[in-house]
């Protein structure tokens, strides 16, 4: 039997860096920073008062009062980027049927802002009760129900929960469900909102999270850097609409690449500790699930978060698969400007890749100043660069837990 053929058909995005694709690529390849001191939101209570946020998203454009009641921050990002990728993809459900297309959905810990501010009622003000619709706003499997029921998709609603891998999973696991023939459209993605006092300290304790530049605080998150000192919480949220590539040439849609690689693994190493084997078996997995060879790979958006044993352990992952190859590859990291989305952030770099993709342009791997020596690559530096010609994209995703995900994109020439 013939293998269905996966492809891209819309995307859209809420991000720091802004609330379409547009606006999110230009940000991305002028090197504006999404990253700023959060005042007034806590922080004298924390540390490094700085976080990646959604600025100017009024949910009060989006939805009425009544059905925010029931709508953490989560949901209504997924909601609005969701609708954006439907849109853009120009698709219907009555285009394929209802039944055919499914969602597929990654969320580090789903509605954590609606969960805060239960716990602070009850221990803090000492209330008896909470909201009634606390639960179903906070559950994990909120975002995809709400996108079920709000689209009409009656398909197979999946919610992967695997940290930072997470939503490069739920697209990955959405091209084998289309590629199975379980469904012929998936809208997959992921969606995170963190950025909680609770959320933030427990962060804090694992000593994970970048010190705040007193005087650029936009600068704090420098993957790669000699100075990099952890990373920086992001939110948002980014979709894609995948198709069975026939079906959607007979529709009249306009792929923006075919998804031809895909792998998951566990390093089965360490909760918090990277593993560079497990890594590269994740990129060599991929690469085979494509039938490419680590030479066709023009580009990787790497997970890259800055932490310190992080971005050196991903960066000996990539020689180990790519070789001599590996000093000529570029390599960036786009969470030095939209920070580390977690749930969300495979999906948004995935984004990342396939408009870099589209615009024959690499985003760069901003404040990278002065490279640590253990990280030795080509990580496309401070500026974006042309890439004319450029056909094949990887995006790594890299998970607490030992999750390894790793998504493989090509141009639809044939």
């Amino acid at each position: 039997m013939e293998t269905r053929r996966i492809v891209v058909t819309g995307i859209g995005i809420v991000s720091p860096l802004g609330h379409d694709p547009k606006a999110f690529f230009d940000n991305l390849v002028n090197a504006r920073s999404g990253v700023r001191r959060i005042d007034g939101r806590f922080d004298s209570l924390i540390g490094a008062p700085v976080a990646a946020t959604v600025e100017d998203f009024d949910s009060a454009v989006y939805f009425p009062k009544n059905r925010l009641l029931s709508l953490d921050r989560v949901s209504q990002f997924a909601l609005v980027a969701a609708r954006q990728a439907l849109e853009d993809a120009q698709l219907e459900p009555a285009q394929i049927g209802a039944d055919r297309i499914g969602t597929s959905i990654g969320t580090g810990m789903g509605g954590a802002g609606t969960l805060d501010n239960a716990y602070h009622e009850i221990y803090a003000r000492g209330m008896h009760r909470v909201r009634p619709l606390t639960l179903v706003a906070a559950m994990h499997n909120a975002p995809a129900a709400n996108l079920s029921i709000e689209f009409g998709l009656q398909g197979a609603s999946f919610t992967h929960s695997s940290a930072c891998a997470s939503s490069a999973i739920a697209i990955g696991e959405a091209v084998r469900h289309i590629r199975h023939g379980y469904a012929d459209a998936m809208l997959a993605g992921g969606a995170e909102s963190l950025i909680t006092l609770g959320v933030i300290r427990a962060w804090e304790a694992l000593r994970t999270l970048a010190n705040m530049d007193g005087q650029h605080p936009e600068t704090s998150c420098r993957p790669f850097a000699a100075d990099r000192s952890g990373f920086v919480i992001g939110e948002g949220a980014g979709f894609v609409v995948l198709e069975e590539l026939s079906a959607a040439l007979r529709r009249g849609a306009t792929p923006y690449a075919e998804v031809c690689g895909y792998s998951a693994n566990s390093d089965a190493h360490h909760l918090t500790q990277p593993n560079a084997d497990g890594q590269a078996a994740a990129m060599r997995q991929a690469l085979a699930d494509a039938g490419m060879k680590p030479g066709e790979i023009d580009y990787i958006n790497a997970h890259g978060t800055a932490t310190v044993a992080g971005d050196a352990v991903e960066t000996a992952a990539i020689k180990a698969v790519f070789g001599e190859r590996a000093q000529r590859l570029p390599i960036s990291s786009t969470k030095s400007m939209h920070g580390h989305l977690l749930g969300a952030a495979g999906a948004v770099e995935f984004i990342a890749s396939l408009l870099a993709l589209k615009h024959e342009t690499l985003p760069p791997t901003a404040h990278l100043q002065f490279a640590d020596p253990a990280c030795d690559l080509d990580y496309v530096p401070l500026r974006a660069r042309p890439a004319p010609g450029i056909c094949t994209v990887m995006s790594n995703s890299f998970a607490f837990g030992g999750s390894n995900a790793v998504l493989i994109a090509r141009r639809l020439t044939h």
